[in-house]
């Protein structure tokens, strides 16, 4: 009898997981409280919250390239941009490498993505897709939805919030899963996507209260350098699109209030009109994620479910008088990440981990059963999620942001971040020679006229100087450690097949300002 009670237990324990990875675009991990910071006390995320206090918060996770269609080409491949040949916004993934859902099928897996897909190619590798087209509409969005036509005009028609018709699909499609095998839902928000369009039910949110300011959007001489600033801050009105009326096309004042304001003033009302509006957009991701997990308990399934949270990106939320992402700055390069599984995780735990996008993939297919494939440049972090230690673990994480200028006027710039220290590279050029780049369609919609900005190095002591107000690139004191990150990039770009051997110019930048 004590046989078969033993057989029974390890079938009990040896049963796959279903697993749902939720996704929200462009939600800043110092927009959920459980990660503290400035906007803590405002009461934005307490389904998430709860969340992370019932399972694993990660403090350090980062993408590798602050831009919707790359860094979700990353997660769903485990490969950096030149290896899955997504830079930038202009590419597609192409439909063999959607590589996650074609292990976890191989695995037993029914697979779905609802949501934002915004990699242009059909999702034909999920069983089953309801995805918005490219951006998608925050109110009333149609979707392309599987068995419904050929791709791309299989549309469908919904109506209400997109936070909320997505979770009402995302619903439906559980109550109607085979279930005779595991799912793996990727359940993916709009939200909070600029423009913000918040539901209306969340208008008197915040209504009355003053959202903390971060003070570099005010006062900070010793941040940046001639790559991000120009020279004399000659370029401090067309570098980084802007909270204030700083920038000269593009900034959040002129958008609100429709005149040319600027400074301190203009910093502070776009400030507070922006943070609420976004802030409004997050409150509803928080209620549906709630109303997900209610559901899920009802239905007597959140024991067995694997539950994670992210964004495909950081935000900036008036830092460095910044809106929008796109930089190796913290609050754009950071991303949230919560993961639920009591059968596996200690609630409450905290993981200081350095992870990066592409490490996504390679752990969601060791919680199901498999093993990480060969062609995945990621790792499996399952280890610290059983609260082992991980063996030879990276001790810096790559960044490179590709499009430079075109959109929201950010320059193309690399780097690595290591637990306590950032260097940056801004070689300030578009890897496309001028003739064929200024075709595209971001090329052509913006205000480009830099076609090349000033070549320089950043350096940030994080554990000194968390917010980045100061560069200690020329500071005696970190040329030892500057050296050695030089080192730790030059060795990452090499290894993970991000270096510029294609394209010449570039090289000859980082080659001439290697040792500047």
């Amino acid at each position: 009898m004590s046989v078969i009670f033993s057989v029974i237990g390890v079938k009990a324990q040896s049963k796959q997981p279903n697993i749902i990875y939720i996704m929200s675009d462009d939600h800043a991990s110092h927009a959920i409280g459980a990660y503290g910071g400035r906007l803590e006390n405002l009461n934005m995320t307490p389904k998430l919250d709860k969340l992370a206090s019932e399972g694993m918060l990660f403090k350090n996770v980062f993408c590798n390239n602050s831009i919707c269609t790359p860094s979700r080409a990353s997660i769903i491949t485990g490969q950096y941009p030149q290896t899955n040949n997504v830079l930038d916004l202009d590419h597609k993934l192409d439909t063999e490498k959607q590589f996650l859902p074609i292990e976890l099928k191989k695995l037993g897996y029914k697979t779905a993505v609802i949501g934002k897909w915004h990699l242009k190619n059909e999702p034909v590798n999920f069983d089953y897709y309801k995805t918005l087209p490219s951006q998608g509409k925050y109110f009333n969005p149609t979707f392309n939805e599987k068995g419904k036509g050929n791709w791309p005009k299989n549309i469908v028609k919904s109506a209400g919030h997109s936070s909320d018709v997505i979770t009402n699909s995302a619903i439906e499609y559980i109550k109607n899963r085979d279930k005779s095998k595991p799912f793996f839902l990727m359940h993916h928000f709009k939200a909070p996507h600029g423009y913000f369009e918040y539901a209306p039910r969340y208008e008197n949110y915040l209504a009355n209260t003053e959202i903390p300011e971060p003070a570099s959007m005010y006062y900070q001489p010793n941040w940046g350098s001639e790559g991000t600033r120009g020279k004399n801050d000659s370029l401090r009105n067309y570098i980084g699109t802007s909270i204030s009326g700083r920038h000269k096309y593009s900034n959040y004042y002129k958008h609100f209030f429709n005149d040319s304001l600027n400074g301190p003033k203009s910093a502070h009302l776009s400030y507070q009109r922006y943070m609420k509006d976004y802030l409004r957009c997050v409150k509803g991701i928080d209620d549906n994620i709630g109303r997900l997990i209610d559901f899920l308990k009802k239905e007597n399934l959140l024991e067995n479910t694997i539950i994670i949270y992210t964004s495909d990106q950081g935000m900036m939320l008036g830092e460095h008088d910044f809106q929008d992402k796109r930089w190796m700055y913290e609050e754009s390069m950071r991303m949230p990440f919560i993961m639920y599984y009591p059968k596996m995780i200690k609630a409450g735990t905290i993981s200081e981990l350095l992870i990066n996008n592409t490490d996504f993939a390679p752990t969601i297919i060791e919680l199901a059963g498999g093993k990480t494939p060969k062609y995945m440049q990621g790792h499996s972090f399952i280890n610290t999620i059983k609260g082992k230690t991980e063996k030879k673990w990276r001790t810096a994480t790559y960044y490179r942001y590709w499009m430079h200028i075109v959109h929201h006027y950010v320059p193309a710039h690399f780097g690595v971040r290591s637990k306590d220290y950032k260097l940056m590279f801004f070689y300030g050029k578009h890897y496309l020679p001028e003739e064929e780049h200024k075709k595209h369609y971001w090329a052509k919609t913006y205000h480009g006229e830099e076609k090349e900005t000033p070549h320089t190095w950043e350096f940030y002591d994080l554990k000194n100087d968390p917010q980045e107000t100061h560069n200690r690139y020329n500071d005696p004191a970190y040329q030892k450690i500057i050296a050695e990150l030089k080192e730790e990039l030059k060795k990452q770009r090499k290894e993970l097949n991000e270096t510029d051997k294609d394209y010449p110019k570039i090289e000859a930048i980082v080659e001439k300002h290697w040792n500047d």
